[in-house]
């Protein structure tokens, strides 16, 4: 059987074969694995998250700390890409430790670009936005940072040989813990790469315009509550540390949400994921990953940064927002609304229908003078949903405003922002 009709002097077979050839091409460019696919063949509705935009910006799901195998991580960074893809995240950082390299025997990589290039490439004909990252890594009390938006991680550190014995000897004091974390190559280099100034690793990602955040400041302290050290306090009072964690991984801290309000440090959430992320957030039990929703005027990287380096941020942990005040108002104004208002059959009983438009349960109660006859004053609009309450407003009006406090957001530590919703009464 001809596969294709002609009227050359090439042979059949010839024209067979290459006929053949291209199936065999276009069959491996669809189904092969180095990929990370397409935004909508790779985006799942159930796990997608999805928040609105406000009216003066675009709301932008970002998780800003996530590890490879070029640290470690335990996934090749294009998996990172494809379940960022399936969480319907609009953007990713990929923030491998510089100076923790556990696979360095393994993997071996003189470019710490690695990670970012490769997820860069996975995402290339997607929708989403990968950010070129790095993690700083040192012992307490200066713990951890992620430089993000940054031209070049190899400028972030260096091993400098001339302290070869020094590093050796915290090797020997640490021994115990070498075959846990890679073994004696991880644990030379780790201790050669940390003796390097962290105030020079801070700099080298400020001189190439990146953002600076404080990771998980509850990490190894031992009464887990975030405390700023002299130097924390130095980057900030010399603008070289942006931001702080306030959430990372399944940990929330007040004291971190606390620092970043007095000291006007941008919030910050994030997975911090090293295994696969339906390992750490089974959607089956309706967990979400850890993220940053970041307030931009427009969907690019230079727009993302400068709503981070201004503050504009919300993070998004389990059932909670967690924002300053000018940033959770409006975009509770976004999510919650009046879609309806009608009284029931000429009587004084409005029906009022509230609408979620938000993938976070909204759970609030009620501060008005008004009372209702299905529900008690503690009300819960489920994701993406929609409520109805009957109001006993004791005479027809012709508008209605109800004003909640917002149970699942803070504003502060244990403050929760109020919401008012306005809304015509429609007329029979």
């Amino acid at each position: 059987m001809n596969l294709v009709k002609h009227n050359s002097n090439i042979p059949q077979q010839y024209i067979n074969a290459v006929c053949i050839f291209l199936l065999l091409f276009i069959s491996l460019e669809l189904f092969s694995h180095e990929t990370a696919g397409s935004f909508n063949s790779y985006r799942i509705p159930e796990r997608a998250i999805e928040f609105p935009d406000t009216d003066k910006y675009l709301t932008i799901v970002a998780d800003l700390h996530t590890h490879s195998v070029f640290s470690d991580g335990h996934v090749w960074p294009n998996i990172r890409v494809s379940e960022a893809l399936r969480d319907g995240l609009d953007a990713i950082a990929i923030t491998e430790h510089l100076e923790y390299q556990p696979h360095i025997s393994d993997i071996p990589h003189k470019d710490r670009n690695t990670a970012y290039l490769i997820a860069a490439e996975a995402a290339k004909n997607t929708n989403l936005i990968v950010i070129s990252g790095s993690e700083i890594t040192r012992e307490n009390p200066i713990g951890h940072m992620n430089a993000i938006f940054i031209e070049d991680s190899n400028k972030l550190m260096s091993l400098d040989n001339s302290k070869i014995a020094e590093a050796a000897k915290l090797v020997e004091e640490r021994k115990d813990e070498v075959t846990v974390h890679g073994g004696m190559d991880a644990a030379n280099h780790l201790a050669l790469a940390s003796l390097w100034p962290v105030a020079n690793a801070v700099n080298k990602a400020n001189e190439q315009g990146g953002f600076v955040f404080w990771n998980h400041p509850t990490y190894k302290v031992n009464n887990g509550i975030a405390t700023l050290s002299k130097k924390h306090i130095e980057f900030i009072e010399n603008g070289t540390l942006h931001g702080i964690e306030v959430v990372n991984e399944n940990i929330f801290s007040e004291e971190a949400f606390a620092i970043a309000l007095d000291y006007n440090l941008t919030i910050i959430g994030t997975s911090d994921v090293h295994n696969l992320i339906d390992w750490d957030y089974p959607s089956h039990q309706n967990q979400h990953r850890p993220v940053t929703l970041i307030l931009a005027e427009e969907r690019t990287k230079p727009a993302m940064k400068a709503a981070l380096m201004n503050g504009r941020t919300v993070v998004w942990y389990k059932n909670l927002l967690i924002g300053k005040e000018n940033n959770i108002q409006p975009l509770l104004n976004a999510m919650v609304r009046i879609d309806s208002a009608r009284y029931q059959d000429n009587s004084e009983i409005l029906e009022v229908t509230i609408k979620n438009k938000s993938d976070t349960k909204i759970q609030m109660t009620n501060l008005s003078d008004y009372s209702f006859s299905s529900n008690h004053d503690i009300i819960e609009v489920p994701a993406q949903s929609e409520i109805n309450l009957n109001i006993k407003t004791k005479e027809q009006l012709s508008s209605i405003s109800l004003e909640f406090k917002i149970l699942s957001a803070l504003v502060r530590p244990k403050i929760h922002p109020t919401l008012i919703l306005h809304s015509k009464i429609a007329s029979d």
